[in-house]
């Protein structure tokens, strides 16, 4: 089975994974052929990459860390919980809103506690990346993958259950301040003026004062919406904090954050190929990010996982076939295509290996 871009796929390719719309309905389910129709109906439900099943990636096993079911459920309830939430500001001493607010948060705390079960039961490094991507709106997206990526984090930091929690929920919270953000801002393509980047940047204390005016929601998890573009050498914003006055959970968020931010796709630039992205934190490891944090998420993060379709800078095609431990950005690859994009007899090379060092993943359009 291999991970591969919508684009890519001609009539007669069958299907690998079923694929669910953003209520959880099934749009087509495991083994399907997939027709001229059935793709266009795909692409008008804003699906970009689907698994498929094929006789190079036989033998290819494909482990998603979080379920497709529980990543649409969850994805709609932040949605629902960001709206409600900025709807009830205004009105904290009005009871059933209160009320209102308190099932809101619990329906995200039920959330994060299936999220880290699945992650708990997972023994593997996270695979997050080898998704299908359905839902469009990128700050529903962008804070579930946050909350996903802090809690492998924090299990690899060895917190406490209570800890992980918070620091789950403060995830999933950390960017809700960008819904008093005007959407022509937020979704603008070209570069930003210097008054509607100051717009933006009040995401952080919008966000902050209006979450610790909610009962039901711990100060720390308010915090981590304040915090999680402050900066270890004090160069962030909003307060300019730097090393202990940074809250632990902020140096978390903050590794996950600019990680999946720039791995992702936006209206304004192609998403970074993965280890780019481990490249910038790596380059602000110890001056903007702390180099624990750093250390372990390259330990627990698979960022070209299993299944995936790539491109070689030597031209050559392939599927990663095997994560390896130690070498995020250097996987082992079944090659199917050669330098002139002749379809060749699989074989497989290791980029981890000495021999292997000069050549790198170029494009992965699945991921892009």
């Amino acid at each position: 089975m291999r991970l591969v871009s919508l684009d890519r796929c001609e009539p007669g390719i069958k299907l690998g994974k079923s694929i669910y719309n953003e209520n959880g309905k099934v749009l087509l389910t495991e083994g399907t052929e997939l027709t001229k129709k059935f793709i266009k109906k795909l692409k008008k439900c804003n699906v970009t990459t689907i698994y498929i099943e094929d006789e190079e990636s036989v033998g290819i096993e494909v482990v998603e860390a979080i379920p497709a079911e529980l990543r649409w459920e969850a994805v709609n309830k932040i949605t629902e919980g960001f709206k409600t939430i900025a709807e009830l500001d205004s009105h904290r001493s009005n009871i059933q809103g209160m009320m209102k607010s308190g099932r809101i948060i619990r329906s995200f705390q039920k959330i994060f506690k299936d999220i880290l079960n699945d992650l708990s039961e997972n023994q593997r490094t996270l695979n997050l990346l080898a998704t299908t991507k359905i839902h469009e709106n990128y700050v529903y997206n962008h804070s579930l993958n946050v909350s996903i990526y802090a809690c492998q984090l924090a299990l690899e930091n060895g917190l406490p259950l209570r800890n992980i929690e918070e620091i789950g929920l403060g995830a999933m919270l950390h960017d809700f301040g960008k819904v008093f953000v005007p959407r022509e801002i937020l979704n603008k393509p070209e570069k930003l003026t210097k008054e509607e980047y100051e717009q933006v940047k009040l995401h952080c204390e919008k966000g902050f004062e209006t979450l610790r005016k909610v009962h039901e929601i711990p100060l720390p998890v308010a915090h981590c919406a304040l915090q999680h573009h402050e900066r270890m050498d004090g160069l962030g914003y909003p307060r300019g904090l730097k090393e202990d006055q940074i809250h632990k959970y902020a140096k978390i968020l903050s590794v996950v954050d600019v990680f999946d931010a720039v791995t992702s796709s936006r209206v304004y630039r192609p998403a970074m190929l993965p280890h780019k992205g481990l490249e910038i934190l790596f380059a602000g490891s110890g001056t903007q990010f702390d180099r624990k944090q750093v250390q372990l998420f390259t330990n627990c993060i698979a960022i070209y996982p299993q299944g995936l379709t790539v491109k070689l800078n030597d031209g050559r095609v392939g599927i990663v076939s095997k994560y390896n431990f130690g070498s995020a950005g250097r996987p082992v690859i079944r090659v199917i295509k050669d330098m002139d994009q002749q379809e060749v007899s699989p074989y497989e090379i290791d980029l981890s290996e000495k021999d292997n060092l000069a050549i790198e993943i170029v494009e992965a359009d699945a991921l892009m």
